[in-house]
């Protein structure tokens, strides 16, 4: 475009901007219909009286652009999305297990001998004897007075691993497996390698169904001192805790894999994110370059069409008070210059840096607009310094060549 247009175009702009009911200008009724086409609102200033924004919505909604369409419609949900949502919490199957269990016993712990105690010969030999009697009463199958005598066979030699290991057995026979395991931990603290203390430990915990570290005491202690007995309990327990290890393997790699699903999910949900929000843009601005290229319809051809917009309408009659007698020819009607002002140069007033200046001044646009409203309020402005001289020097450009 030609730059002194292009000057004249944002000297129009700007002095818009400053004064808005300059659009009520039925000649610049295609600019403002541009402009609301862009989405823009306008003050009701720059509409004609009984004209409103209103009134000229219904016109664009079909002429909505398929970009402004597309920003209205509801984004679908992404599909990685869908499927977090409808991917459902891991629920753990039963595993069928074999074998009998017992209810846990709560009596009261048993006694404990002091290890802190000094263990004399006669003490050694005394818990022998005690020893000896409770494997009779174990014989004949007197559980409880077995484990009477065991029980002050270790308070006289609280050092002997042997001691509580032989009662725990006791106990398993008794059915309680809790006595069993404490007596079979203190005679793993006394001695490491009991055989007994892991055989022990090993049985009661298969009676309570911790069929995996059943498995392990048992599998120690056959190690340590073989035995039939233990192979035997081996035979029920292994099959469990086999169940039990891969029934956690399984479900420990499906929770991994829905973790990975997850973390997958979100990375291409963060891509999709990425990639819409750049399409966005990119449309934006194609949209905003191909606006921007289009310019102004029409442009400013041979100055600004229809004389100058929201001019002062009903003409100066009887003339200026102070000067230019006469009035104007053909007054400032609001649709322009007719006829009353041949061969007006507007280009004139929007090169003119006081008038544009002066224009952007909300005090010297008031007066204009009441003059405008009613020329018969020039009188009262005429004593101010600052619109007076404005008002004729407008005149003096309106009123062509002399």
């Amino acid at each position: 475009m030609d730059a002194e247009k292009v000057n004249q175009l944002k000297q129009f702009i700007n002095l818009c901007k400053s004064n808005p009911s300059i659009l009520s200008d039925p000649s610049l009724s295609f600019f403002r219909d541009y402009l609301e086409s862009l989405g823009c609102k306008l003050p009701e200033s720059a509409y004609e009286p009984g004209e409103s924004a209103r009134d000229k919505s219904k016109s664009y909604v079909v002429d909505e652009s398929d970009e402004d369409m597309d920003d209205k419609v509801e984004e679908p949900r992404p599909r990685e999305v869908a499927e977090e949502e409808e991917e459902s919490e891991i629920v753990e199957s039963d595993i069928e297990l074999e074998g009998e269990i017992v209810e846990p016993d709560n009596d009261p712990p048993q006694k404990m001998g002091d290890p802190s105690v000094e263990v004399t010969e006669e003490s050694r030999d005394a818990s022998q004897e005690a020893k000896a009697k409770g494997m009779e009463a174990i014989a004949e199958g007197n559980l409880e007075e077995a484990i009477e005598h065991l029980s002050q066979a270790i308070l006289l030699n609280p050092t002997s691993a042997i001691m509580y290991a032989t009662r725990a057995s006791v106990y398993i026979k008794m059915k309680k497996p809790n006595a069993a395991i404490r007596d079979a931990n203190a005679a793993l603290e006394i001695n490491p390698d009991s055989a007994k203390g892991y055989k022990s430990r090993g049985m009661a915990r298969a009676m309570l169904g911790q069929w995996e570290e059943a498995a392990k005491d048992l599998h120690v202690a056959s190690k340590l001192d073989y035995d039939e007995e233990i192979s035997a309990v081996l035979k029920k327990v292994e099959p469990n805790a086999h169940k039990i290890e891969e029934h956690r393997r399984k479900y420990e790699r499906l929770r991994k894999e829905r973790e990975d699903r997850k973390i997958q999910r979100e990375r291409q949900r963060r891509r999709a994110e990425a990639q819409a929000a750049y399409e966005k843009a990119k449309k934006e601005e194609q949209s905003s370059s191909s606006r921007r290229a289009g310019g102004m319809p029409g442009g400013f051809p041979g100055g600004m069409p229809g004389g100058f917009p929201g001019g002062m309408p009903g003409g100066f009659s009887g003339g200026m008070p102070g000067g230019c007698p006469g009035g104007m020819p053909g007054g400032f009607p609001g649709g322009g210059m007719p006829g009353g002002m041949p061969n007006v140069d507007y280009s004139k007033i929007l090169n003119d840096p006081e008038l544009m200046a002066a224009f952007k001044d909300p005090e010297v646009m008031a007066a204009l607009q009441d003059v405008m409203k009613n020329p018969a309020n020039l009188a009262k402005h005429q004593a101010n310094p600052k619109v007076a001289p404005i008002i004729t020097k407008m005149m003096g450009k309106f009123a062509g060549p002399q």
